[in-house]
């Protein structure tokens, strides 16, 4: 875990930034990302000499040309300030944006790399600070890079691209992806997805991937991720650079669009927050998806693309809208009826509608669901998430001791509280037994598949939820007119004495 010392380092790095004129959180995160890519470069390097002096063999694959050590961070750290400038942006920046013979999506990304810190002080202290900070091992490489990850989301803008670590945790932990999995989040950002995957991966099934062919799994053919934004490209492959795989498949790549349609069933395993709304080319999306259920809502197509990424047997986690619940339109309730009917539609988790605050307040739920073409719903479970250890308005504060968040801790009833997510992994593993004998009036409970199709394919959790009022009890109403009676003769006896003090007074 990264310490408060780490922290206050990382922060200091992006003061340097505001305070040097660069604003965007994105363009910030985005020149850090070029900086820590050089940085590893030069760790590369090193451990290649290292080898080679151990070893007496020649060095093979070394980033950086023999003759070329100014392009070395642990070189040009120590540069003046002025010389350091024109070494970075002169000879470091054009030679990595020429490494695509490099057999890394990384180098693949820094293609149009620049470098937009405007002066020499300014990349100075830069450098110096994120030289400062401690990146040894790969728990803290993963760490220190999720902190300036995080700091996207609370610098107020771009939020969007960051789904909540702990509700993404929460999903992972439901999937509990295995060794064999091949694992796809079409529309991946900043990766978070599948940076907890690799993670569950190297906590649950350390030894089957660390050598062999699961190791080789692991680190080519495991994790794929599409966006077509660059910028979130360079910074989800730098993520996962940094939690040690080696070569992930992370493209750029409309998901919806016509041209990419070829990896249909490749999938086990989809992780992903879609985009809820945006704008489409209708005319370039898949034909195939448009037959699956035709609309413009991207957060139905997406739907329906991962059913067609996934392949039978496989499972999906997925945010999606409230809307998709229950929206009444005909591709809606096509798609929800295909869900129930034609696959297996494991559960539906409500979140609370503060989860994506402070940059959108929409309701939102995970759809688990399997894909299997022949049916398999027998019943679904729900689950209604009132509390995910953090207030639930625009400043998110967390509600529970570090130790207490996220779906592993361990809590008492009064913190059970604040943070539902234990027991929403807890009674996720029960769905299929004890969960069934759950009343509706309960915080999790089953309803059965014909018990959803009367209700139109209506997956709403209020749909199905029984809500229990606390019994009152009322006086008889004659009771209660005897009374106003009284109080009425009380007021008039009152008057009537008033008016004779006043009309003794005049007198």
């Amino acid at each position: 875990m990264i310490t408060g010392e780490q922290k206050s380092k990382v922060d200091a790095v992006w003061d340097a930034f505001w305070s040097g004129g660069i604003a965007n959180p994105l363009e910030v995160m985005e020149q850090i990302t070029y900086l820590l890519f050089i940085r590893r470069l030069d760790d590369e390097q090193q451990l290649a000499l290292n080898r080679a002096n151990l070893t007496k063999k020649p060095i093979f694959g070394n980033p950086f040309p023999v003759d070329r050590d100014g392009l070395r961070w642990s070189v040009f750290k120590n540069y003046a300030p002025d010389e350091m400038f024109q070494a970075v942006e002169q000879d470091v920046f054009p030679f990595i944006r020429t490494m695509r013979d490099e057999d890394s999506t990384y180098a693949h990304f820094m293609k149009d790399a620049r470098l937009s810190i405007p002066n020499p002080g300014m990349l100075t202290k830069v450098v110096d600070l994120l030289d400062k900070i401690e990146m040894r091992d790969l728990d803290t490489k993963g760490d220190v890079y999720e902190y300036m990850l995080a700091k996207i989301a609370s610098s107020g803008q771009n939020g969007q691209f960051r789904t909540p670590r702990h509700i993404i945790k929460l999903m992972v932990e439901m999937m509990a992806p295995d060794p064999g999995d091949t694992i796809v989040d079409p529309a991946s950002g900043t990766c978070g997805f599948l940076v907890a995957a690799t993670e569950y991966m190297r906590d649950h099934h350390a030894g089957e991937i660390s050598s062999g062919k699961g190791a080789k799994h692991f680190h080519h053919d495991m994790f794929h991720g599409f966006d077509f934004d660059s910028t979130m490209l360079r910074i989800g492959s730098m993520n996962m650079l940094l939690h040690g795989v080696e070569q992930p498949d992370i493209r750029y790549r409309d998901s919806l669009a016509e041209a990419n349609t070829g990896d249909a069933g490749a999938y086990s395993l989809v992780l992903a927050n879609p985009p809820f709304a945006g704008s489409l080319d209708y005319e370039n999306t898949a034909k195939d998806l448009q037959q699956i259920v035709k609309t413009k809502k991207t957060e139905l197509l997406f739907l329906a693309l991962f059913l067609r990424l996934l392949k039978p047997g496989g499972r999906a986690a997925v945010i999606v809208p409230d809307g998709v619940l229950f929206g009444s339109s005909k591709a809606h309730k096509t798609l929800r009826q295909m869900l129930v009917n034609d696959h297996k539609l494991d559960a539906v988790v409500k979140l609370p509608s503060g989860v994506f605050r402070p940059y959108a307040g929409v309701s939102t739920a995970i759809l688990f669901f399997t894909k299997t073409n022949s049916g398999g719903t027998d019943h679904v479970w729900f689950y209604d998430v009132q509390a995910d250890g953090f207030s639930l308005d625009d400043k998110r504060t967390p509600l529970l001791d570090s130790d207490k968040l996220g779906p592993l801790a361990a809590l008492s009833d009064d913190e059970h509280v604040k943070n539902n997510l234990p027991d929403v992994l807890a009674r996720w593993a029960e769905r299929d037994s004890s969960e069934l004998q759950r009343e509706r009036t309960e915080q999790s409970f089953c309803v059965p598949r014909n018990a959803i199709e009367e209700q139109g394919y209506d997956l709403s959790l209020n749909r199905y939820k029984v809500i229990v009022h606390d019994e009152v009890e009322h006086r008889a109403p004659e009771e209660i007119l005897d009374e106003l009676d009284k109080l009425e003769l009380d007021i008039q006896s009152g008057l009537a004495e008033l008016r004779q003090m006043l009309a003794g007074g005049a007198k």
